[in-house]
């Protein structure tokens, strides 16, 4: 036994010793690694493949571009003569009186009537095709427009005798880097929308309201009316964003449409052209880009007085801002505060200026004013002497209402006496309690004074209501009834009364 143990652990043993791979096996286990690497690398390149085709067919708007179609559709509606004139004329006036009524809806029906957007992707389409003629069409029938749009809305607010400073013709004065993005991409959106077979009418119509044309127009008119031109100024600066990035949005969607470039027989001329194309766009797209830069920069500006006012001032509960003006050339901010400030609270706001990245250059120009502290003690005085009146005045009437309480307590208590007929009172719970004593089967009591009448004459006549407990016999109620009422009678001394 001990020798085929022995046996069997020797082979066990020769069994668990690791035999030292082949060269082949090698070579095979290599080239399987090989082929499971290639495997993962065109399954990753099929899977890229696949999503770029996905999103190719996904966002490629090119097959759906009618070109010819397009550009015979822009040009016809530059054109700015007869009806499309009174059109504009109308809608002017239409977004003038829903300015001047701070009425939105008015205002966006006035925008999807207006023929503005014209000659703005006409002056886009002939810089993006090297066509002079159509670029100066648009540029002579864009300045007619804004001519005709400007003197209508004049007149229009010259004219009215309601001129209120409405939030939405305020809004149209301050230009920020929203128009700048709402004016690209909605023009963006109206040039593709153009460019597709079968135009798509409703993205027309947004973009008409999205990048908002009249209203700045309008308001050019109406700061030109009142003589504040810089409400004037600010309009048609906004009005100038939103033509530029509409223009430079559909200049650049066609470029990237590669719409067919405009030949010229006269290779001079058209090479002259092309120079002349390349500089006016180049010419646009500096502004573009100008103008862009200012205002984003006056967007943070802006963004940073905000936040400081409210997270160092407003939210200081023993500071009292009432008013506050900033100069963004010159850099500098005024606060105009009610009450004395001291000088560790206005050195600690010229520290916390530095915290704010664009407006930490700012000089801060500091306005306390001691009488209006005191005027604003002397408010919170009179407020509370008017309190304290209201309270007084709220007292008497508390008090009124006490007597009254008091009277009909008093009138309670009168009606649930008995008098006698000498007049005395006698409480009738007294009695009823007596009563209680004298005939233990009684239940309850009732006692009043009826009037009676022969319809000859009206008589008082005294009454008692006695209900007995189930317990008494009936036989014996008449009994205790004359009982009761001769015992009543004896008390409150009276010549008739009556059992019920």
């Amino acid at each position: 036994m001990s020798e085929e143990n022995t046996n069997n652990n020797t082979d066990n043993t020769e069994e668990n010793k690791q035999i030292p791979p082949t060269p082949e096996a090698e070579q095979a286990q290599a080239k399987k690694v090989e082929e499971q690497k290639e495997a993962i690398k065109k399954d990753a390149k099929g899977l890229w493949l696949s999503a770029t085709t996905f999103l190719h067919e996904l966002l490629d708007f090119r097959q759906d571009t009618d070109r010819e179609s397009t550009i015979e559709l822009i040009k016809a509606d530059i054109p700015f003569k007869g009806a499309t004139a009174w059109i504009l004329i109308c809608s002017i006036f239409v977004a003038s009186i829903g300015l001047n009524a701070n009425s939105i809806p008015v205002v966006i029906g006035a925008m999807l009537i207006s023929p503005l957007m014209g000659p703005i992707l006409g002056i886009g389409l002939s810089i993006a095709i090297n066509d002079i003629d159509t670029l100066r069409k648009s540029l002579i029938n864009f300045g007619v427009m804004i001519g005709l749009s400007i003197i209508t809305a004049f007149l229009f607010f010259y004219l009215f005798p309601l001129k209120e400073e409405s939030s939405e013709l305020l809004a149209r004065t301050r230009p920020d880097i929203r128009d700048v993005l709402i004016a690209f991409f909605g023009g963006a959106a109206l040039i593709i929308a153009r460019t597709k077979k079968g135009t798509i009418a409703s993205v027309i119509f947004g973009v008409a309201i999205a990048t908002a044309l009249m209203p700045p127009l309008c308001t050019v008119g109406f700061g030109l009316a009142i003589g504040k031109y810089e409400y004037a100024l600010g309009a048609l600066y906004l009005f100038t964003i939103n033509t530029i990035f509409i223009a430079l949005a559909t200049f650049i969607v066609l470029k990237l449409l590669r719409f067919p470039m405009l030949r010229y027989a006269n290779s001079i001329r058209r090479k002259r052209i092309a120079q002349l194309a390349s500089f006016v766009a180049i010419l646009a797209m500096v502004p573009a880009g100008v103008t862009f830069w200012h205002v984003w920069q006056t967007s943070n500006l802006e963004g940073d007085i905000r936040n400081y006012i409210k997270d160092e001032i407003t939210a200081n509960d023993n500071l009292y801002l009432y008013k506050h003006t900033y100069d963004l050339n010159d850099k500098v901010l005024r606060l105009y505060f009610s009450g004395e400030i001291s000088e560790v609270t206005e050195s600690d706001l010229r520290k916390e200026l530095i915290d704010y990245k664009y407006i930490q250059d700012f000089k801060l120009d500091i306005n306390g004013n001691k009488a209006r502290g005191i005027d604003q003690v002397s408010k919170a005085y009179d407020r509370a002497i008017v309190e304290i009146e209201r309270m007084e005045v709220r007292n008497k009437n508390l008090e009124k209402t006490i007597d009254s309480l008091s009277s009909q307590i008093v009138q309670l208590k009168s009606q649930l006496a008995v008098k006698d007929n000498n007049g005395g009172v006698i409480p009738f719970n007294v009695i009823a309690k007596d009563a209680k004593i004298r005939f233990s089967g009684l239940e309850t009591i009732g006692f009043a004074k009826v009037l009676r009448s022969n319809f000859l004459k009206v008589d008082t006549v005294a009454v008692i209501f006695p209900k007995w407990k189930s317990s008494v016999p009936d036989s014996i109620i008449p009994i205790e009834n004359v009982k009761l009422k001769g015992w009543i009678k004896s008390e409150l001394k009276v010549g008739e009364l009556e059992v019920h």
